[in-house]
């Protein structure tokens, strides 16, 4: 399956968000204020003392592997699309420089701050629709 992309123009965003604010809820409200109809998380610094993730092995069937972190984390990558249905990944490093990742589910209390840069393919439109293969609401790619 194809999806359209050439001769896509590129708007960048940056924004932070301070200690306290949920960086999910944050970021959905940004996206949906600025009006974006194709963003995506370019890169992000930052840290967290709480995160709930999904794990890689969440089926269709069961969704609900899901990991409760609380402690302090930073942020060493956010990758993912933030339309209405946002699909972000996250990695976060302990104190000892131990590694976790997963799909964000939401709880990313802010600790110090976050510090966003968002593009938006502006000559695009994400969305989610169920795909049959693999049971989940899959992005799919449309020209505005």
């Amino acid at each position: 399956m194809s999806s359209p992309s050439a001769g896509s123009s590129l708007q960048v965003h940056a924004v932070r968000f301070g200690p306290g604010q949920e960086l999910l809820g944050s970021l959905q409200t940004f996206v949906k204020e600025a009006g974006l109809r194709a963003p995506f998380i370019i890169t992000c610094v930052g840290s967290v003392t709480k995160a709930t993730l999904r794990l890689a092995n969440a089926t269709a069937s069961n969704t609900n592997e899901l990991l409760h972190l609380t402690g302090r984390f930073e942020i060493v990558s956010l990758v993912g699309t933030l339309n209405l249905d946002a699909h972000l990944h996250i990695c976060l490093a302990d104190s000892e420089g131990k590694t976790v990742g997963g799909h964000v589910m939401g709880d990313l209390e802010i600790f110090t701050t976050a510090e966003v840069v968002i593009g938006e393919a502006t000559q695009l439109q994400f969305k989610r629709e169920m795909d049959e293969r693999t049971g989940f609401p899959e992005l799919e790619v449309q020209k505005r």
